[in-house]
């Protein structure tokens, strides 16, 4: 018995593991399959870069003090970020790769680079 293409119903010819008749049926079926989770995906990886550029932008010599409206003027958003540390005293940073912030009294933060 011939198998078919899932995307396109072409017979496919070649080894007996293939599932689709060409690259292109494979990428068509695979991005249709995918395609909300893509979205998710590139829409968070669009927003933690704009972050991480933000935090690289604000924080050129790897710690300084910045207001939080600066932050968001810039497009800052605190809902996204890749890692949270903790230090043993109880102090709270938040990290986008390796550019953090830590909240501080007054509408502040601490913007720090982790050292690589």
């Amino acid at each position: 018995m011939q198998k078919q293409c899932p995307e396109c119903g072409e017979k496919i010819v070649g080894r007996i593991d293939k599932k689709f008749c060409s690259d292109a049926c494979r990428n068509a079926y695979n991005n249709a399959i995918n395609k909300d989770s893509k979205n998710l995906i590139r829409n968070t990886n669009n927003r933690l870069r704009k972050n991480y550029r933000i935090l690289e932008e604000l924080n050129p010599d790897q710690k300084k003090k910045i207001s939080r409206a600066r932050m968001i003027e810039k497009g800052f958003d605190f809902n996204y970020f890749t890692s949270i540390y903790t230090t043993k005293a109880g102090t709270v940073y938040y990290f986008v790769y390796d550019q953090g912030y830590l909240p501080l009294e007054g509408d502040y933060y601490a913007l720090v680079k982790r050292e690589s």
